[in-house]
């Protein structure tokens, strides 16, 4: 079996890792004034070199900053393109007692454009430490997939000034801005970018697509046309870049949003968008079985999450090896990989489980892959 010496690695990761309490008081304090920026951004510093020898002595050669600096996954990134107005997310009490993140408001109010270079200044940072500490290993960025921008209000979201139709205008000007930006990146060094995308895998759940029902969408036309979006981005990305999608199911302190199996979405996703690595959530039921993966046309890539960020619960390694072998009956071995199934903190809050809990899963993907692919 090929071992991968380029991105996705046989064993990979989301992104996202537990905030340090020392970084989470330093946001706290800058948000009551009590430092600057330039103060803040001093601490992300320390709390980042820390984060990527952590991911190197787990034995990862894909190494992100952890998403120190972002408070969400999304609207973090979104609100810095010129034309996007966000809202900050609110936070609800389930019936059961625990929290979900209601989904911000995201709303295009001019043209979509690329105003300024958006993470390159913290890419530059986590290379140089990549490559003073984990000199081989390779740097990562995530990034909002560009579908949020139009899955979340649907037309009602988008201006009719700005756009009076949305083909092909719309969709050609925020794939040029995320080209913009994803060039950008490489022209700073990157070679490897992962897309986070909730909107393929809400389209599993049958909630979700009866409320793009009620906002006039077709949820059985929309993987298609998405498939087509990615594919603008996807067009212009620098030659000799890796360009990932991670399904995320939500992942808000332990809980998720959408459940339901990846049928409705897995020919749009696997064999129409032209993308070179997809990370999948299959840590437990609510993803089902793997029978999608029969859609996965050759050159790509499927991560599979098979090891659960949400709780500290270990995997045992015959159960990972036993659901890869399942896999393998519906995609070829050699076009697997493995992962947890999403970040271990994908919004500055974190997820219920301990950092020692953390590393031991981090540890257990690397071990399996190494034992199952060499």
């Amino acid at each position: 079996m090929t071992i991968r010496t380029t991105p996705p690695f046989r064993a990979d990761h989301v992104g996202s890792f537990l905030r340090p309490a020392y970084l989470l008081e330093a946001r706290a304090r800058e948000a009551r004034g009590e430092i600057d920026a330039a103060a803040l951004r001093a601490v992300e510093d320390k709390a980042i070199t820390e984060i990527v020898a952590f991911q190197r002595d787990c034995g990862l050669h894909s190494i992100t900053d952890g998403e120190f600096r972002r408070t969400y996954f999304h609207i973090d990134f979104l609100e810095q393109l010129g034309g996007v107005k966000t809202d900050i997310p609110v936070t609800v009490k389930r019936a059961d007692g625990s929290e979900e993140l209601a989904p911000p408001v995201i709303r295009v109010v001019d043209k979509v454009r690329h105003a300024k270079d958006i993470q390159r200044a913290d890419f530059e940072y986590l290379k140089s430490q990549v490559d003073a500490l984990a000199p081989g290993c390779t740097p990562k960025v995530t990034i909002p997939s560009p579908t949020m921008l139009h899955f979340r209000g649907g037309r009602a979201g988008i201006s009719r000034e700005a756009y009076p139709e949305l083909e092909p205008a719309f969709y050609d000007d925020v794939a040029r801005a995320y080209g913009d930006e994803l060039q950008s990146l490489y022209d700073a060094g990157c070679r490897y970018v992962q897309m986070d995308d909730t909107n393929m895998a809400y389209l599993c759940d049958e909630k979700m697509r009866e409320a793009a029902r009620q906002r006039g969408d077709d949820p059985n036309e929309l993987p298609h046309r998405y498939a087509g979006f990615i594919n603008k981005v996807v067009a212009r990305k620098p030659a000799g870049m890796t360009l990932a999608m991670h399904l995320c199911r939500g992942n808000f302190k332990s809980t998720h949003a959408a459940s339901g199996n990846y049928e409705p979405v897995a020919e749009a996703l696997l064999a129409e968008m032209n993308l070179d690595a997809i990370f999948m959530e299959y840590d437990d039921d609510r993803s089902g079985d793997f029978r999608p993966l029969r859609f996965l046309k050759p050159g790509k890539i499927v991560v599979l999450g098979l090891v659960t960020t949400k709780f500290g619960e270990m995997e045992s390694k015959d159960t990972l090896k036993r659901r890869i072998a399942e896999a393998a009956q519906h995609a070829p071995l050699e076009q697997l990989a493995l992962s947890p199934q999403c970040g271990f903190s994908s919004t500055v809050h974190g997820n219920n489980i301990a950092v020692e809990a953390q590393r031991q899963k981090l540890r257990l993907v690397v071990e399996t892959a190494a034992e199952v692919w060499g």
